[in-house]
């Protein structure tokens, strides 16, 4: 690309300095009297720094055959190889001429509009940089060029230090003198990071919008120079309405410095994205439980240390229940879909997560229909509403209370509720009323009368305190409809939860990793379950108890399996979201059933009508050849008083 492709304020456009000054208008003559002799000090030991630092600087000729030095490896719990993560593995170089000058002129409007007129420093951005750390009293800003940027990545590391940045500048002034400017935006365009695991703007376009870098659109190049900054934040697969927004500050940029028109950019901003699949570091065999460890792996370690750091990865996904749950929901969305549930095979969706309630480990975890056509996370990403799933919730609060055991006499009968300017009367599923009946009785056909009374007896943020108590973070409201589960979780807090009340009210932390060691051995991670009783084991019995006649003899008489088990059904009110959450001893799980955008599935869609036979069918594969084995009787424990 030459440099008359892009419209640039002239070296020695005085903009940058009116900004400088501006930036100290509210520091007082004493500290600029300071600052000023900082900077004095600062240059002539940069000076002397520079003179020192050249003898040692690496031959930039290098990064040309750069690879990094190990590769991490991600295992099942029985140590079968799920996927290996390697530095290079996902990166294809590609000339500068074959990337679209859109891409060129919008990533350096965003990260360096002067890079074709500095020598590797911008001295205006050095300035405002040091300014806005001196007022901090710590270093909050860069004023990175490019070339620093790509120091950065290649020598140094991430930690923000003034003797750093002096590293940094020291490294791009003396790449500026090895280097063409195109051969270093050459460089960086195949060196930056996109997110999920892609390097280079090769490999992120093929990912984010499948095509080459050479045809990418303005509006598409927009997106992706947005994203550099924080790319695991701002990636329109994690957050698309951020990523918009992020396109448009790029757009507003490149149209401030005219390299675009008024015209253009409204143009861009209103072009619809396809956005494509994210490709990971070769192929994996399991590919949604993958991309989620080495989420977590990231959130935990940071980038470089899982690229590049050699580890060795034992998650706790067990590889014959993952097929097992990936093909009963394969299986079943193309029954559902034929059966006329969904309006849409590729919008209409299955998620199931299984976890062990003896460890709370993950077992399977199932994000979708087919992670090629969308790597969504369902089991993990997905807020849903619960419906009557959330019900057993609330029982247990009632039965923890000492006042209500499971034939407690609950009235279902008309109630109403003042509700802001109005009246709130719930209702049960199909009308009508059934007068005096027993809790349990209650719970198997899931009323919802008795559910909101309960609610309302034994408190609200009780039973919030409770779903805390049991590991759930979604959001949560005190509003009066919250019983019949007008709040939103994911099938992994669904699950992770009942896997507490399979456990008898036994505590610990659902997670897909057992242990992380490097490549020597040593433990960089240990997640050996510890155990905490956090519910009244009576209550928890009890409750266990009642869900059992739920598969007996209530809602889900479709998820019978040969053996005890409980669980609940759920169906919200819209017919957007069904469910079906249960587990036996040794197994959690939970299915959630509805539309990618939320559209009603069809009409009489229930949680125990569709979703029930998902579980039972998974539930008889993975419990083959494990002994039967029974809950603990409410006898024996005393209850609570």
């Amino acid at each position: 690309m030459s440099t008359n492709t892009i419209r640039q304020n002239p070296p020695g456009d005085s903009a940058p300095i009116f900004s400088f000054f501006q930036g100290v208008s509210k520091v007082t003559a004493g500290t600029l009297l300071g600052m000023t002799m900082l900077l004095s000090s600062v240059v002539a030991g940069g000076l002397v720094g520079l003179a020192l630092s050249f003898r040692n600087l690496p031959d930039v000729r290098v990064l040309r055959t750069y690879v990094p030095t190990e590769t991490t490896y991600i295992y099942d719990i029985k140590g079968t190889l799920l996927t290996r993560i390697h530095d290079e593995a996902n990166r294809e170089v590609v000339p500068l001429d074959n990337i679209s000058p859109n891409l060129k002129r919008a990533v350096l409007a965003i990260e360096d509009s002067h890079f074709y007129f500095h020598h590797g420093i911008n001295p205006g951005g050095v300035m405002r940089a040091l300014v806005a750390n001196l007022e901090q009293g710590e270093t909050v800003e860069g004023g990175s060029t490019l070339t620093m940027q790509l120091v950065k990545n290649l020598f140094l590391s991430p930690n923000r230090s003034f003797s750093r940045k002096s590293a940094e500048a020291v490294l791009a002034i003396r790449m500026e003198q090895i280097l063409e400017k195109n051969e270093i935006l050459e460089l960086y365009l195949n060196q930056v990071y996109w997110g999920h695991n892609l390097y280079g703007i090769e490999t992120a376009a093929q990912s984010y919008f499948n095509k080459p870098s050479s045809e990418l659109t303005l509006a598409e190049s927009a997106m992706l120079a947005g994203i550099i900054q924080a790319p695991e934040e701002y990636s329109p697969f994690v957050n698309y309405p951020l990523a918009k927004e992020r396109q448009a500050l790029v757009l507003g940029r490149m149209r401030d410095l005219k390299w675009i028109t008024a015209e253009e950019e409204a143009e861009a901003r209103k072009q619809p994205l396809l956005i494509g699949r994210v490709t990971s570091f070769g192929q994996s065999n399991l590919p949604y439980v993958t991309d989620a460890v080495i989420q977590e792996l990231t959130r935990r370690f940071g980038r470089d240390a899982v690229l590049k750091g050699g580890m060795r990865v034992q998650t706790t996904i067990d590889m014959n229940f993952q097929r097992m749950a990936e093909q009963t929901v394969r299986r079943w969305h193309e029954q559902l879909y034929y059966q006329g549930l969904f309006y849409s095979r590729t919008n209409g969706q299955v998620a199931l997560v299984a976890v062990d309630p003896r460890t709370h480990f993950v077992k399977a975890m199932v994000g979708g229909v087919d992670f090629q056509n969308s790597q969504y996370n369902r089991a993990i990403q997905a807020r849903r509403q619960t419906g009557s799933a959330f019900k057993p919730f609330v029982y247990y609060a009632a039965f923890a209370s000492g006042m209500y055991g499971p034939d407690s006499i609950v009235q279902d009968s008309p109630v109403s509720y003042r509700d802001g300017d109005g009246y709130y009367s719930p209702q049960n599923y199909g009308g009508g009323f059934s007068g005096a009946v027993s809790i349990r009785k209650a719970l198997e056909v899931s009323l919802n009368i008795p559910a909101i009374k309960l609610g309302q007896a034994v408190g609200l943020n009780k039973v919030i305190e409770i779903c805390r108590s049991l590991g759930i973070t979604s959001p949560m409201e005190p509003v009066i409809s919250m019983p019949l589960g007008a709040i939103d979780m994911t099938p992994m807090e669904m699950a992770g939860a009942f896997a507490t009340f399979a456990s008898n009210g036994w505590h610990s932390d659902p997670t897909f990793i057992v242990q992380v060691t490097d490549s020597t051995g040593n433990i960089l991670l240990d997640n050996t379950p510890k155990p905490k009783l956090v519910l009244d084991p009576w209550s928890v019995a009890s409750l266990t108890n009642v869900l059992q006649g739920v598969i007996s003899q209530g809602t889900a008489t479709s998820a019978r399996i040969g053996r005890p088990a409980a669980g609940k059904t759920g169906t919200t009110s819209s017919q957007r979201d069904i469910w079906f959450v249960g587990y036996v001893p040794q197994l959690s799980a939970a299915v959630w059933v509805g539309n990618d955008d939320n559209r009603p599935l069809a009409s009489g869609a229930t949680g125990g009508g569709f979703v029930a036979p998902i579980w039972r069918d998974f539930m008889h594969q993975a419990m083959q050849g494990t002994p039967v084995e029974d809950f603990p009787s409410p006898g024996e424990f005393d209850p609570p008083q």
